[in-house]
């Protein structure tokens, strides 16, 4: 790790580990004061501005906290590869795979960036993806999506008729809940508090524009539920019907199936891509061995060849 602080008019460069001390030298061409920051105190000046309110932002507190504590809480203004090695590093003899260390770099990474853009430090180090495994993805089958939706009526109507719009449109939880009447259209919806930060326009199917029809009031179709609500609902409903102890059935398993379907139906992966507000196609390709039908020509080409 390395941190860099005035000392009698001089630079000094604090070189080491946190948990094996520090080697000072010293650079008598820089001798302005320079401020330093932990990355807990840096998450606390610009985490409203960087994360709206929300799981997200939960999730991200925690990832910072984390980092923070295996720091020990140094402050630096430089941050500089040995430092990120040796968090990385820590991460992975804690257990964490490359998929949950790849989501704690991308938020440690975007408060770096915007500290140094506004000049708390002055260098950044190289943040390089780790390679991550192909996980199978789990979509609802359209027996499932019956008897779950059934239940969620059973407890409310209103999330039964946002789950329909979910798995419909494929949007965000958050983004559904964040939609205003002036989003809706009579065919088409407009997601403009997106996780990307890029705005879409999708057109509805009838059972979404039923969905939306059928709210009445409010600011938009569907405020008057939060992500608590919906969620307590929906665990209710998903162990009444023996879904309880798959840990993948949680509300997003419906931007899964809506991806899925798309896919299964013909719809080329670019075009789901625009669907879904995926920011690259690298995401979207995680459905592409979904569509099977692209490959039936290869039979025929096969079998003629083999005789």
């Amino acid at each position: 790790m390395r941190g860099v602080q005035e000392i009698s008019g001089y630079a000094a460069e604090a070189v080491g580990r946190p948990d094996q001390g520090y080697k000072v030298s010293y650079d008598l061409k820089f001798i302005r004061a320079v401020t330093e920051h932990s990355v807990r105190e840096l998450f606390t000046k610009y985490s409203d501005l960087l994360w709206e309110p929300g799981r997200h932002k939960y999730n991200v507190t925690s990832f910072v906290g984390e980092i923070d504590e295996i720091l020990l809480g140094r402050k630096f203004s430089v941050f500089s590869q040995e430092t990120l090695d040796f968090v990385l590093g820590t991460l992975r003899e804690r257990g964490n795979s490359n998929a949950t260390m790849n989501r704690k770099m991308a938020a440690l990474s975007k408060l770096l960036r915007k500290a140094h853009k506004m000049g708390d430090i002055h260098s950044l180090p190289e943040f390089r993806r780790q390679k991550e495994r192909a996980g199978r993805i789990r979509f609802l089958e359209p027996y499932e999506e019956q008897v779950l939706f059934a239940a969620l009526e059973k407890r409310s109507p209103d999330c039964k008729r946002l789950a329909v719009f979910l798995v419909d449109t494929g949007c965000r939880l958050g983004e559904a809940l964040g939609l205003i009447w002036n989003d809706v259209s009579a065919d088409r919806v407009s997601f403009w508090l997106t996780k990307s930060g890029r705005s879409r326009t999708i057109p509805l199917t009838k059972r979404a524009k039923e969905t939306v029809c059928r709210s009445v009031g409010g600011k938009g179709p569907f405020k008057m539920l939060s992500q608590v609500e919906f969620r307590a609902v929906w665990n209710e409903a998903k162990a009444e019907v023996g879904l309880g102890k798959d840990d993948q059935v949680v509300p997003h398993i419906l931007r899964h199936t809506c991806a899925s379907r798309l896919v299964q139906g013909g719809v080329d992966i670019r075009r789901v891509q625009m669907w879904l507000g995926h920011q690259t196609l690298q995401m979207t390709m995680r459905y592409a061995h979904l569509a099977t039908n692209d490959l039936d020509p290869c039979v025929g080409v096969l079998e003629r060849t083999g005789t």
